[in-house]
């Protein structure tokens, strides 16, 4: 299981004040888009996230985003290491993701580029 990198999870009160900061923080343009009622801005290393408090708590239970090679890959590994497998594989806008609970209680979510 190959790691990529890592993305921060924030979630904002006001996405369309929040962009513009981390646009220039980061260097970079965020692409956004919707999932499940949750406005998102991917920009740089930043997740920015708003919408209904309901779906900010749970999403808010994920400590980051993991960017890995390949998700089946990562689902095995995880199986494999005693990991609880909570969602996924799926599609999303970017890749395919899986969010999985670690033998130590954390969830973190698992994030390809497309797949295999």
């Amino acid at each position: 299981m190959e790691i990529l990198g890592a993305t921060l999870r924030i979630c904002v009160d006001d996405l369309e004040t929040a962009v513009p900061f981390y646009e220039r923080l980061a260097g970079g343009t965020a692409l956004r888009f919707e999932r499940g009622g949750v406005q998102v801005a991917a920009v740089g290393c930043f997740l920015l996230m708003s919408g209904p408090e309901a779906q900010l708590e749970v999403l808010r239970k994920v400590a980051a985003t993991i960017a890995v090679k390949d998700v089946d890959e990562t689902h095995r590994v995880l199986t494999e290491l005693g990991a609880r497998i909570v969602a996924g594989p799926l599609a999303t806008p970017g890749g395919r993701n899986l969010i999985a609970m670690h033998p130590d209680g954390v969830v973190y979510e698992y994030a390809d580029r497309g797949g295999s």
